[in-house]
């Protein structure tokens, strides 16, 4: 599973990638988790399963719908709880049910 998480380029945002990517490795499952700005998404949309966008970023949401719009990509604004408290495994849960819908 590919996953882009689009930020602000934060700090915060750089603590939950590699969480996810531990969470992930800990289920035993692939996972590419990478963050980015929004600007950078287009030259990655047709390679990455779901777009998951920062709380800080939300009003992106509609930018990045129609960026990936044609692709097979399942986008959402990050659980804030989640992203707050950086609970990879919980944003992962996430990514996962948003693919699976």
């Amino acid at each position: 599973m590919r996953i882009i998480l689009v930020c602000s380029a934060g700090m915060s945002t750089s603590i939950l990638v590699r969480k996810m990517r531990n969470a992930a490795e800990e289920r035993g499952m692939e996972a590419d988790v990478n963050a980015m700005p929004e600007s950078e998404l287009h030259a990655h949309a047709g390679n990455v399963d779901v777009v998951l966008i920062g709380p800080q970023v939300r009003y992106l949401e509609d930018q990045i719908k129609e960026k990936v719009k044609g692709y097979d990509v399942a986008v959402a604004v990050i659980d804030q709880m989640a992203y707050g408290m950086a609970r990879g495994e919980k944003v992962l849960d996430q990514a996962l049910e948003l693919k699976s819908e």
